[in-house]
């Protein structure tokens, strides 16, 4: 699909200013602005940030309720069970907490539902089948809770108390328990919105630690340290795509510092069985590599095989979890295939379902466990907001994806009078709804996409962050540009555009990246670069020549050595 290019226009005394104060060339100068950063202090503070940047977190509502309540469970020898999601976010905030409990000599357990049995969150049975015959007296959820009113009250009518800690968004009718831990409430004024839930796990253990050392509970034993679980931490954010702004860049810059470093097992195994250079891991691996791995558990098996992976002790032992879930990850990529190839044969026999604002589709043929990833591929290709449904009897459980101009979490509840269920946010979403509905469902939505929506919201925007020649491009930018990661949702990483490029050479490499070599008319030094393009078109043509094209600039590392790199993302012929 064609992209509209929007070449950024930055505030050109800022960029003059930074530029000066710190030594940067003006091209990382603007990148900077554009990203909101306009004085020198600022951007010194974003380059060089460190853990001792995370603002304080007893500013969340109702944090102080929550630690008071565990340091008296802990201070009783209560029995805490920790209640987690199957996604990767779920799966590590899980991992941190029950890890600093048990550190801390809690009598801890802790509990994921099977995706495809169970479904998402606590719910009723879980009180009754498990928290009550295993004597639990606190229940601590992670990544999930905000809606479990009725599984909440069920525990209250038990002597369980809840303490719920999310980050999904919250109806303004709180569920009943001991504390809600939820930025997103609200009556929050914090500025923790944009965690992840175990970004959020995290911040408890910030606030529970120093209680706990104010209390003197740390004269016997040593105080844990938290940087350690920001190998964690990192996994969970990067999977869960929360901005990377504020304390989410933060713990994911110094997960990936400590996974370079770092002993955990099971991070290692999962490194090793992702075939990533454990020196160089970066924030893409993260995103493509292990979370993905992670993820596969609660998708094709059960996400409790995840966590056991990365509290796992024992070398061997994580080696031989981590190879499992390399196993899950292959079958899970086959049947995501499978169910994309099923739509895109059925798109190609009914074209004008296209002609539509949004895409719902159901099948009782398809495993609800993968829909996501295939939502988001199918928001890819099409541009427009995907649902997709597997229905079982008469009931479909489904995934939806958005567009950046479309508010889905909105969108549902303007729907919500078809829908059993549903929660997420802007982007995403999961949803619950009787076979009989999908069809009225199908039409409410689309119209609220059309409603809730401008034309220019279905065509991709390139943000280009500056116009710049071959002639700009140094190993020293790239140096720059490397100090501006990690890179992600709200952090985008830097996007160049150069005109008049011309192809040396150019060869297929995989099953449809295009290698290049180009070198640009006007460039007075005649520098060849390499360049490669990821996922064309197999009939697109290769041509010899770009008016212009859209590319980031990388270091690329292989047997030791170091070159530029463009990986062009669009181009104009």
């Amino acid at each position: 699909m064609k992209k509209r290019w929007h070449i950024l226009a930055p505030d050109i005394h800022s960029i003059k200013n930074i530029s000066n104060a710190l030594k940067l060339s003006s091209i990382t100068s603007s990148v900077l602005v554009n990203r909101g950063i306009n004085s020198p202090e600022q951007a010194l503070s974003f380059i060089h940030v460190s853990m001792e940047d995370i603002r304080s977190p007893f500013e969340i509502k109702d944090i102080d309720t929550a630690v008071n309540r565990i340091y008296a469970a802990i201070i009783n020898k209560e029995k805490i069970l920790v209640f987690g999601d199957y996604d990767a976010d779920g799966i590590t905030a899980t991992a941190i907490l029950v890890e600093f409990l048990l550190y801390a000599g809690v009598n801890t357990d802790y509990y994921i539902p099977h995706r495809k049995m169970e479904g998402y969150g606590l719910q009723t049975r879980h009180i009754s089948e498990y928290a009550v015959p295993n004597q639990t007296n606190l229940i601590i959820t992670v990544d999930c809770g905000s809606s479990s009113h009725d599984a909440i009250l069920a525990a209250k009518q038990a002597g369980i108390d809840v303490i719920v800690t999310d980050h999904h968004n919250i109806s303004e009718n709180l569920p009943g328990a001991a504390a809600v831990v939820n930025p997103k409430r609200h009556d929050c004024d914090s500025c923790f919105s944009d965690l992840s839930g175990v970004g959020m796990a995290f911040c408890l253990l910030i606030c529970l630690r120093k209680y706990m050392r104010d209390a003197g509970f740390w004269q016997n034993i040593p105080e844990p340290n938290l940087k350690n679980a920001c190998d964690l931490v990192a996994l969970g954010t990067m999977a869960d795509i929360v901005p990377l702004i504020h304390e989410n860049r933060i713990l994911v810059k110094a997960g990936l510092d400590i996974m370079k470093y770092g002993k955990r097992p099971g991070v290692l195994a999962l490194i090793k069985a992702s075939k990533i250079n454990k020196a160089t891991v970066t924030e893409e691996d993260i995103a493509f590599k292990l979370a993905p791995r992670l993820n596969a558990a609660g998708r094709i098996d059960h996400a409790k095989v995840a966590v056991e992976l990365l509290m796992e002790k024992n070398h061997e032992n994580a080696i031989n979890i981590a190879q499992s879930l390399n196993k899950m990850n292959t079958r899970r990529q086959k049947i995501e295939q499978k169910i994309l190839d099923d739509i895109e044969s059925y798109l190609n026999e009914h074209t004008k379902i296209l002609d539509k604002k949004s895409l719902v589709l159901a099948d009782e043929r398809w495993d609800e466990g993968v829909l996501g990833i295939v939502a988001s591929k199918l928001v890819d290709k099409y541009f427009r907001p995907v649902v997709l449904f597997a229905v079982t009897d008469d009931t479909g459980k489904g995934s939806a994806r958005s567009i950046p101009g479309f508010d889905l979490y909105g969108g549902l509840q303007s729907c919500s009078s078809y829908l059993e269920s549903f929660g997420g946010h802007k982007m995403a979403a999961g949803l619950k709804i009787k076979s009989i509905e999908i069809n009225s469902f199908k039409k409410a939505f689309d119209d609220a996409v059309a409603k809730m929506t401008k034309s220019e919201d279905f065509r991709p925007l390139l943000r280009i962050d500056r116009e710049i020649d071959f002639d700009d491009i140094s190993e020293n930018l790239l140096d720059e540009i490397e100090q501006l990661k990690p890179f992600g949702s709200g952090n985008a990483e830097p996007v160049f555009m150069s005109r008049h490029i011309n192809v040396i050479s150019s060869d297929i490499v995989g099953k449809n990246h295009r290698r290049m070599r180009l070198n640009q008319d006007s460039e007075k030094k005649n520098t060849v670069f390499n360049a490669i393009r990821f996922n064309m078109d197999p009939g697109f043509e290769c041509l010899d020549h770009f008016k212009k094209i859209a590319y980031q600039l990388r270091w690329n590392q292989w047997n030791g050595q170091k070159s530029v790199q463009l990986i062009i993302t669009d181009a104009q012929s």
